[in-house]
């Protein structure tokens, strides 16, 4: 892309005219508010000092620290691809967001932005267990210390953990993508955990895509939950779709004292329990649909005991019969109703509305194939290299995306704090992340000048961030 633009006149006014000047121009100056959090949380000083670099550091130029922002806030910020970063080497905010250097040192144009080769052996590197392990750690960590900064330090005392499957499709031979026909499509089948009381992802297992959706979810819950209880919250429960509940999953989760609300399939021997209650009273039916909660006790052929159901029946508009799901729980009437169970459950719509920002607006690209390094800084590499495990990179890249859904979520906060009114990822990225700006240099200083129109909302955004109160663990 070494095209110049020429300057050009619009036909629609002869007056205005479109030329590029080679001044310090950006588009994304959300990226400086961005990596403010990062900074202020120490999220990536905590990473850095756990993660092993099999790099010479005689030859590195990126350090693991900046390689870990720039992979962040380039998702942030809408870019995707590694490629991006290619087209967004100069670009001044980004430049000065993402690098572990002081004053003006970022803006030198040989430490332009990581390249995509280098961002991809990045991905690599943090493919490795051990890494990926403290990637993984680092987003419920992230999730964790921002709770406690909006709560002047103090933890949460009870949360739920929704744990769902989040079907993402692919394109081209990734390794253990697979074609799955309730998906209609060719997908990873990850199992994403979340909290829908504080809009926080706190994990991610990239799966096959032909697995069921509770393949390996009782590791999963157990493990998240250790490590939400000893950094997040006091006590942590789960909530469940009718895909999950198993003997072996419901067990698991009672033998570690564990509660849980789930729904579960309805089959022969539910409707004949809820047979009775099937029937709608007589008399003329009112307006507006009606609903009856009946407590029941069920025990499935593979449970090893009965557990306490709750049946849900519920009159739907223009229709004749009335229509019933099922809910267990381990939790006793005295601690949770039928109808705190119920509103309990239903709060799922808002764990399954933050997966869908985390589907749609961060887009996580898992692209990463198996092919073997050729070239080292534009020569063929002597010695062959082994391939790279293509998998394990999907799932950095992943993680990746959970970390960039977390620093914006902490900003999206702020301005809902600030402004009273709610925000979506999307409005965030469009009205205050993704403006106009000028990066000025004079002497020593330097000052990034916004836009009218992305000023106003910075105004607020700013003072939050700098009061919250990031307090250890």
């Amino acid at each position: 892309m070494g095209e110049t633009l020429q300057t050009v006149t619009t036909s629609f006014n002869r007056s205005l005219r479109v030329e590029h000047r080679a001044e310090r121009l950006t588009g994304d100056p959300g990226a400086v508010a961005l990596r403010e959090i990062l900074e202020r949380s120490r999220i990536v000083q905590w990473m850095v000092p756990q993660l092993t670099d099999p790099r010479r550091q005689e030859d590195v130029v990126h350090d693991l620290g900046s390689l870990i922002r720039t992979s962040v806030l380039l998702a942030a910020q809408g870019w995707r691809d590694h490629d991006d970063a290619d087209a967004l080497r100069d670009d001044p905010a980004l430049r000065l967001a993402v690098s572990s250097a002081a004053g003006q040192t970022p803006l030198m144009r040989a430490r332009g932005l990581p390249s995509q080769p280098t961002l991809s052996r990045f991905a690599a590197i943090m493919a490795a267990p051990a890494n990926r392990s403290v990637l993984r750690e680092a987003v419920l960590e992230l999730g964790a210390r921002g709770a406690r900064a909006e709560r002047g330090g103090r933890r949460p005392e009870r949360l739920t953990l929704d744990v769902d499957s989040m079907p993402i499709e692919v394109h081209g031979h990734q390794p253990k993508a697979e074609w799955n026909g309730h998906y209609h499509g060719r997908i990873y089948h990850p199992l994403i955990t979340s909290v829908a009381e504080t809009g926080d992802m706190l994990d991610a297992r990239l799966r096959a895509g032909n697995v069921g959706t509770a393949d390996g979810a009782l590791d999963v819950i157990l493990d998240v939950v250790d490590r939400a209880q000893a950094s997040l919250c006091d006590v942590a429960m789960v909530r469940i779709d009718a895909g999950f509940p198993s003997a072996t999953l419901l067990a698991g989760l009672e033998g570690r004292g564990i509660d849980y609300v789930a729904r579960l399939k309805a089959n022969p021997a539910l409707d004949r329990l809820a047979a009775p209650h099937m029937k709608r009273p007589s008399g003329r039916r009112p307006a507006e649909p009606r609903m009856w909660l009946h407590t029941l006790h069920y025990r499935a052929e593979s449970w090893d005991r009965k557990r306490r159901i709750v049946l849900v029946v519920q009159e739907r508009p223009d229709d004749l019969l009335l229509d019933r799901f099922f809910l267990v729980t381990s939790l006793e009437p005295e601690q949770m109703s039928r109808r705190e169970v119920l509103e309990h459950y239903r709060e799922r719509g808002t764990a399954e509305g933050h997966m869908g920002e985390l589907k749609d607006v961060l887009a996580p690209a898992l692209s990463s194939t198996n092919r073997p390094k050729s070239h080292w800084r534009g020569r063929k590499t002597r010695t062959a290299t082994p391939a790279v495990d293509a998998f394990a990179c999907n799932e950095v890249r992943l993680l990746i995306a959970l970390l960039a859904y977390q620093v914006m979520h902490i900003a999206r906060r702020a301005m809902a704090h600030a402004t009273g009114t709610g925000w979506s990822l999307r409005r965030l990225r469009e009205r205050v992340l993704r403006a106009g700006a000028r990066l000025i240099l004079s002497g020593r200083r330097m000052t990034l000048a916004l836009s009218g129109a992305a000023a106003p909302f910075w105004a607020l955004l700013w003072p939050r961030i700098t009061t919250l109160h990031w307090a250890g663990p």
